[in-house]
């Protein structure tokens, strides 16, 4: 377990990383997202001890790190970092998957089976006599993995591994990471700007931005459940839009958003600035005054002029003034059914329980 306290690190006047408090668990794969500038290779870097905090505290397993180098060598040796961009030695793949046992005093039959073993480990079995600059950069990546997982050691960290690699090496990157965790049971720390692949890949999330945490939790909860409107936005909801709330009662409340009320399930008072957010799959259309709320279960239905219609993948991003923009994801088919087009009135209908409350 990795447990870190009121973590900050300063160079200068300029504070890289500040009061970062975060617990995590054996054998988890937890995503570090943010921005870039926002101090997550920092954050990297002084979990595996490279840089050292101004304050606060890193306890690795039950030992507290100090700035005692040898202390530092002992646990940096229980993990492994792999940086954004491949670093490989002018040598084979062999000899460069060797280093770190080589460094630890590891000989003979045992140093050739351990390397061969991180070599299929990654993918790469018959590139042990490669000369390791000449590969892709996707297969210098899996090298370096394999350098660090050679070791054995019980926590990975992982710096953008995929941020300069095509789709296809990606996704290898990937499965690789998840066959690491599941078969050793390797603590994973994955830092990344691709918001895709920190839902998918992590267990828990934390988000960066300014240096400070400013959530963590489940995929499920950081890209649907956001706390404010900085972190909506940057996880990349539709619909994120500023309001007042109106009225409260029994868990439901009236939010004025450009002079238009929306019902939403929340526990915010009255008179509290709010933003919300809607997601474009949660809203449907229907024909100008098609439709009553007495005869559905969504308690919002708004009046909008349809401005912009644009192709995603087999669906249609639609997009209506409503006194404020609001975004709708429809079928192809409903837009010919619907007669969709710029100019056009339709009504946009949710429910109040699909819309997100947060603070501001």
């Amino acid at each position: 377990m990795i447990e870190i306290t009121g973590l900050c690190r300063k160079v200068g006047d300029r504070v890289l990383v500040k009061d970062v408090n975060i617990t995590i668990p054996d054998g988890m794969i937890f995503g570090v997202i943010g921005p870039s500038g926002s101090g997550k290779t920092t954050l990297m870097r002084m979990i595996d001890l490279l840089d050292n905090p101004t304050r606060g505290s890193i306890v690795i397993n039950g030992t507290r790190a100090t700035r005692d180098k040898k202390q530092q060598l002992e646990l940096r040796r229980k993990m492994g970092m792999v940086f954004q961009k491949p670093i490989v030695l002018s040598t084979t793949v062999f000899e460069n998957v060797s280093y770190g046992l080589r460094f630890r005093g590891v000989k003979g039959e045992e140093l050739k089976s351990r390397i061969l073993e991180a070599i299929d480990l990654v993918g790469l079995s018959g590139y042990e006599d490669r000369y390791a600059p000449t590969l892709s950069g996707g297969e210098m990546q899996r090298v370096a993995i394999a350098r660090s997982m050679v070791t054995r050691p019980e926590v990975l960290l992982l710096d953008e591994p995929t941020a300069n690699l095509d789709p296809a090496s990606t996704e290898k990157i990937e499965e690789l990471i998840r066959a690491i965790n599941s078969r050793f049971g390797t603590t994973i720390i994955i830092s990344t700007h691709d918001l895709d692949q920190g839902q998918h890949i992590a267990h828990r999330i934390a988000v960066v931005i300014g240096g400070m945490i400013t959530q963590a939790g489940t995929p499920e909860e950081v890209f649907h459940r956001p706390l404010n409107s900085e972190i909506a936005k940057f996880v990349g909801l539709e619909n994120v839009i500023g309001g007042t709330v109106t009225k409260a009662e029994d868990g439901l409340a009236a939010i004025s958003i450009h002079g238009t009320g929306i019902e939403a399930v929340t526990k915010e008072e009255v008179g509290n600035r709010v933003f919300i957010s809607i997601h474009p799959d949660d809203i449907t259309l229907h024909s100008g005054q098609g439709i009553e709320k007495n005869t559905t279960s969504a308690r919002n239905c708004i009046m909008g002029t349809v401005t912009v219609t644009t192709l995603s993948g087999p669906f249609v991003l639609v997009t209506l003034d409503c006194g404020f923009p609001l975004k709708v994801i429809v079928t192809r088919r409903s837009v010919e059914d619907l007669g969709i087009q710029p100019g056009k009135e339709m009504q946009a209908c949710f429910k109040a329980s699909a819309v997100h409350v947060m603070k501001s």
